[in-house]
């Protein structure tokens, strides 16, 4: 696909990567633009990580933060009230598991990422790794951006969900309106899973991307703008079906008219009140 200046840019982020490497393999065969986070104690990690790298995908590490909801969680999942040593250690190990990370994004996470002193943290430890954040923005009042202030981290925001739910026919629609943000707005980001309803869907519709729209790497965003507008997306308009029958508009020129002299003016003014309704009123008085 050739790049234009002036193209959308689209970025696919694909997450929970280390567990099902069957359809995982599926999502390596996609454009390398397709990149792919990696859950760094998942039984897979270090294999798919590699060999995504491999592919020419962008590796991400996919680490679990605590949400709101009370649910089972990943080993070394990251919370607010952790010490700054223990989220450099879990963060560290990380690193190590997930070779060839370039960013990393929150599994789950809204109480994590919700609260600025937990962020901050965070920010402080990813600062000495030169990783990006990919924030996956699971909740609205994220405190990434804020947090990242004072550190070398460049953050960086989804817009899209691709498949909350597993419905084909949803995630084509979640699919056409990350692509139309994306030339909207200049760029979008976009997250999925490798479940095989979004496999399918990826297949499908990646190779009829329309030509405005560039596939990136979350990486070549970073000092793209970052929208965060809920506005809603224009309506698509079709145009009008042209009738074969009326034959091509055409363009109507205006006649220049020569001058109308002043006494002839003078006349047809004249001529005008004498039989407006008024003076025949008057007259029929009489």
């Amino acid at each position: 696909m050739v790049c234009s200046a002036w193209a959308g840019k689209l970025a696919i982020v694909i997450d929970d990567f280390g567990y099902r490497p069957s359809q995982e393999n599926q999502i390596l065969q996609m454009p390398s633009a397709i990149s792919v986070a990696v859950l760094p104690n998942a039984p897979h990690a270090r294999e798919m990580a590699t060999k995504a790298h491999q592919a020419g995908h962008e590796v991400l590490i996919h680490l679990p933060m605590a949400p709101l909801s009370k649910q089972p969680l990943e080993k070394d999942t990251l919370r607010p009230d952790m010490s700054s040593a223990e989220i450099e250690r879990i963060i560290r190990e990380a690193v190590q598991d997930v070779p060839y990370a370039v960013g990393l994004n929150n599994h789950m996470g809204s109480a994590m990422t919700s609260s600025l002193f937990g962020m901050q943290k965070v920010m402080q430890a990813l600062d000495q790794y030169n990783l990006y954040f990919l924030d996956s923005m699971t909740i609205a009042g994220s405190q990434s951006t804020r947090a990242a202030a004072g550190t070398r981290v460049k953050v960086i925001k989804r817009r899209v969900f691709l498949d909350d739910s597993q419905d084909e026919a949803q995630i084509r629609q979640q699919f056409t309106r990350a692509v139309r943000l994306a030339q909207r707005d200049g760029s979008a980001i976009a997250i999925g899973h490798p479940h095989p309803t979004t496999v399918r869907v990826l297949q499908q519709m990646l190779p009829s991307l329309p030509s405005d729209i560039t596939l990136v790497r979350p990486s070549q965003l970073l000092n793209e703008p970052q929208h965060s507008s809920n506005a809603p997306l224009p309506a698509e308009t079709k145009p009008a079906p042209r009738n074969p029958f009326r034959g091509d508009k055409q363009c109507v020129t205006k006649k220049t008219l020569p001058p109308v002299p002043a006494t002839r003016a003078l006349t047809v003014i004249g001529d005008a009140i004498a039989q407006s309704y008024p003076v025949q009123t008057v007259k029929n008085l009489f």
